[in-house]
């Protein structure tokens, strides 16, 4: 996996010191720069172009939403993971509305950190079973006329229901009793099939279509 340049945003210096010292112990990670608030969060994507950024919710001047959406509007390329103190999913829901790929609790040990980072850079990284009932309470049930026809094999539609129930790709290759590259293909193919970028559009898809509420076969 390529090296991965990060740039850390939030108002607390000590914060800002623990993130990249956790982010230190992992090679894969470089962080490129460090901002106190949205606004310059947004001025240093522009100047040095991270992967990814780790944006605290709540900040001075432009809090992290704002800074997320504006963000992902002129920068879509950009991996916005939101850093919180909270156990709150609100702020966290408005978050992945405006883009962001994840979420990160502050009290969570550096080695959660690292894991869920790796998975995150590599699209494996699960939503919680609370924040994708949030995406569904957001969407009614489709109308059968705004139904149209899917294009993806029963074993895609199988894996895109496990997918939208919070499994990893190692979890879905041990229930389905495949490999985990086999699990990545048919999510390249998935996700190219229905012109999305990751797993958190997959899972939005899922549910608007109605396909999140039937349970994975195991």
């Amino acid at each position: 996996m390529e090296l991965v340049r990060v740039l850390v945003v939030d108002d607390h210096a000590h914060a800002r010191e623990a993130i990249c010292s956790i982010l230190s112990e992992d090679s894969l990670f470089e962080v490129i720069g460090t901002a106190r608030n949205g606004q310059e969060a947004l001025e240093l994507t522009e100047q040095w172009m991270p992967d990814l950024i780790l944006m605290d919710v709540q900040m001075p001047d432009m809090d992290g939403l704002e800074a997320t959406r504006q963000i992902k509007l002129r920068f879509p390329y950009v991996i916005i993971v939101m850093v919180t103190v909270s156990d709150d999913v609100t702020y966290l829901f408005e978050a992945l509305k405006q883009g962001a790929q994840g979420y990160l609790r502050k009290n969570l040990s550096p080695s959660t950190w690292l894991e869920y980072l790796r998975a995150i850079v590599s699209d494996d990284a699960p939503l919680s079973k609370e924040l994708a009932y949030r995406i569904l309470q957001e969407f009614p049930a489709p109308r059968q006329e705004d139904v149209q026809e899917n294009p993806l094999t029963a074993r895609e539609l199988e894996i895109l229901q496990w997918v939208s129930a919070g499994y990893t790709n190692r979890e879905i290759a041990e229930q389905l009793g495949i490999s985990d590259q086999t699990v990545k293909n048919h999510l390249k193919n998935i996700l190219q099939k229905l012109q999305l970028d990751n797993r958190v559009q997959l899972t939005r898809y899922a549910l608007e279509s109605g396909l999140a509420g039937r349970k994975p076969r195991k």
